[in-house]
């Protein structure tokens, strides 16, 4: 199962810390994946969830193990002309196809052998036959 850290938390929800690089990184050094919030503003990439917040290069897009949520149109579109970058965009859908085919799906979501289940309510009770889960806790699974 793939276990992807959201916004670089493990261990539940740290808002001050959420997308910095930094923080990011040392999930990814845990083994983790980690889901982050990517914005295009004057085409420069930013990572904020609520707002562009860290500049980063293109080139950290690009790690291993980063899966990449357009904040924007603009984001989107920048990230799915380089095939190295692991991206998705969405709002308020059900479920999202990512750049690499998975399916980034809410947790109240059916899920199919190719989804991701993104922030369930209960570490205990994950459905069946998915390919990961993307948790603010993830190092509970």
């Amino acid at each position: 199962m793939i276990l992807i850290s959201h916004r670089g938390n493990i261990n539940g929800s740290d808002i001050k810390k959420e997308n910095h690089p930094d923080y990011i990184q040392k999930a990814l050094d845990l083994g983790y994946d980690v889901e982050i919030d990517v914005w295009l503003v004057d085409n420069e990439f930013f990572l904020g969830h609520d707002e562009p917040q860290y500049k980063v290069h293109g080139t950290f897009l690009m790690t291993q193990g980063l899966w990449c949520h357009a904040k924007n149109v603009e984001a989107f579109y920048l990230m799915s002309l380089d095939n190295r970058i692991h991206c998705f965009f969405h709002d308020q859908d059900d479920v999202a196809l990512t750049s690499r085919g998975y399916f980034w799906s809410s947790s109240e979501s059916k899920m199919t052998s190719k989804s991701i289940c993104v922030m369930p309510s209960d570490y205990k009770d994950l459905p069946k036959n998915i390919l990961g889960v993307c948790s603010d806790y993830v190092s509970k699974y």
